[in-house]
């Protein structure tokens, strides 16, 4: 048997006359940039976070470029984030020629740890407090961070926050004042549409969402090389514009999402029942299942992980290793003067986790094979 780690044709099958209809209307209509499909997703989008305003743009990469441009962010400032993350949540950080400052994560939910952010602050400088001009938590793996006391530790520190949801949009989260969604808790929200993600497009793309009026309008020309009205520039953007045949393929997609969501659960689920090995720790579930889109079933597997990737994979079974390096580990990050060591969550994380296939049209029998040659590999 083979089982993929995600199977893009098992979803397109169920709604292909749509997608490609969707596709061919932008087509015939020969607007390529921007766009009633583009209007459409962002409403459709903000709506269904819980945002007042969605700026679609040309992926989640860019989408916290943007989200950093409107807050200012520049040389010589400080954003507080996580280690244990894809690249993009450091990298556009440093790109602006801001600094990075890196806080462990939780070592169960593999979130930004509130207790180690207090902790940076208590022990940071004044002047180091100063500098922060941004915190960015990442929701991973489709699992909400912890995001009260983050927002209560911005808000003591007069901080604004942008929420990395790239992997977690319709995650929610229980918070003090009622049940949020990712993205919309913070002052920016960022999501990416990448293939791979729960709503994905047909290439790359992403979206900002903010219910602040003047941030919104100051996204919406960041994204259009700082431009309104046309030709007339107040300030330096880029070309961080959506196209529209993703937000096309999205619109068929985004009436879906909360199915797909149901069925990765489920399947999740059917994992944490069914799956028992020595040495393998199930996904921690921080709140309630429902309230984790599964964008990644990872296990912790401290022993012999690489050994069972191997195995695995001689067995067709789609896996993979998110991330296996953190930032402060990363070559092109030594400048900051972390060493290994510093950040002991992140670096069991990236050396002990392993995910495992999870889509919504993953069948019983294909995860009964998963958890049979796991079972098998460790007898």
């Amino acid at each position: 048997m083979k089982v993929p780690l995600l199977d893009l044709n098992a979803q397109l099958k169920t709604i292909e006359a749509d997608v490609k209809a969707a596709v061919l209307d932008v087509v015939d209509s020969t607007q390529y940039i921007m766009g009633p499909k583009v209007e459409a997703l962002q409403n459709a989008v903000s709506e269904y976070v819980g945002a007042k305003y969605g700026v679609g743009v040309s992926s989640g990469t860019d989408a916290l470029l943007v989200a950093l441009m409107a807050l200012d962010v520049k040389a010589g400032d400080r954003v507080l984030t996580t280690p244990y993350s894809f690249f993009a949540t450091a990298g556009v950080i440093a790109r602006l020629g801001a600094t990075p400052v890196l806080v462990d994560i939780d070592p169960t939910t593999y979130n930004l740890c509130p207790k180690a952010l207090k902790e940076w602050y208590s022990s940071a400088s004044q002047q180091e407090i100063d500098s922060v001009k941004a915190i960015m938590p990442v929701h991973l793996y489709g699992q909400c961070a912890d995001m009260d006391p983050i927002l209560e530790i911005a808000n003591q520190n007069g901080v604004p926050v942008i929420e990395d949801a790239a992997q977690a949009i319709g995650a929610q989260y229980p918070s003090k004042s009622g049940l949020k969604k990712a993205g919309a808790m913070g002052t920016i929200g960022c999501f990416s549409f990448f293939p791979s993600k729960n709503l994905g497009g047909v290439g790359d793309g992403g979206m900002v969402v903010t219910s602040d009026d003047a941030l919104a309008e100051k996204l919406v020309k960041l994204r259009n090389h700082g431009a309104k009205p046309k030709y007339y520039h107040a300030m330096i953007g880029g070309n961080f514009r959506l196209d529209p045949i993703q937000a096309a393929v999205l619109l068929v997609k985004l009436p879906h999402l909360d199915s797909w969501h149901r069925m990765r659960q489920k399947n999740a689920a059917y994992y944490d029942e069914q799956l028992s090995a020595p040495n393998v720790v199930n996904p921690k579930i921080a709140y309630q299942r429902e309230h984790h889109i599964y964008n990644q079933y990872v296990l912790c597997v401290p022993d012999r992980r690489d050994d069972l990737r191997k195995f695995l994979s001689e067995n067709d079974i789609g896996n993979e290793v998110y991330y296996p390096v953190p930032f402060h580990e990363q070559e092109c990050f030594q400048y900051l003067g972390y060493k290994t060591g510093d950040f002991p969550n992140s670096e069991l994380a990236a050396t002990h986790t392993i995910a495992l296939p999870i889509y919504p049209e993953l069948t019983n029998e294909m995860q009964d094979y998963v958890i049979a040659k796991i079972q098998e590999f460790y007898q």
